[in-house]
């Protein structure tokens, strides 16, 4: 089987806050992130499949970038996500979350007859999360 990962970019603000905690805590816990503060998120996301003998892909990009673009790509870009996703509500804007949200969104959706393999997500050079779905 044959693993393809493609990329996509978005910018987005977000701040850590637990309302259930002092201000105190708040600080202890998250630092400075309890200020709105953005990133420039690189978005991977792999598929897999076997190779169409016709087209010699596993997936038509075209409709994976129409996909992701419109599910993933519009929704949060240019965002404040706990506060524009109604999704992390209460749910904290970590990119543990972030990733099990887009993989959610795309996880029936992917076009082809690909499957989702994973979802990761770089928040800075330093630091990513990976989701390879809920029985991984």
């Amino acid at each position: 089987m044959i693993h393809l990962t493609k990329q996509y970019k978005f910018c987005a603000a977000h701040q850590y806050w637990n309302d259930s905690w002092t201000n105190k805590k708040n600080d202890e816990v998250f630092g400075d992130d309890v200020k709105v503060h953005g990133h420039n998120y690189l978005l991977s996301i792999t598929v897999k499949g076997n190779i169409n003998s016709d087209s010699g892909f596993i997936i038509d990009l075209q409709k994976l970038n129409k996909l992701v673009n419109q599910k993933i790509i519009s929704v949060f870009d240019h965002s404040q996500i706990e506060k524009d996703i109604s999704w992390f509500k209460d749910r904290q804007p970590s990119t543990e979350n972030i990733v099990v949200f887009i993989w959610n969104e795309l996880v029936d959706k992917i076009p082809s007859g690909a499957i989702l393999h994973c979802v990761k997500l770089r928040e800075t050079p330093t630091i990513f999360s990976e989701y390879y779905g809920p029985n991984k």
